[in-house]
């Protein structure tokens, strides 16, 4: 998706460009992972302690 934003260029920012939807979804989804991991591992520090 990010080459994709890439191709299109500036109107690919635009929010009437599907890609625009596509980019923003797969981030939502990438932090989402991300936050998860970071209470995973929290969560696994505070039980060893």
């Amino acid at each position: 998706t990010r080459m994709a934003m890439q191709v299109h260029g500036s109107y690919g920012t635009m929010k009437t460009m599907e890609v625009e939807r596509l980019y923003r979804d797969a981030k939502m989804t990438e932090i989402y992972v991300g936050i998860s991991e970071i209470q995973r591992n929290l969560i696994a520090s505070y039980l060893i302690q």
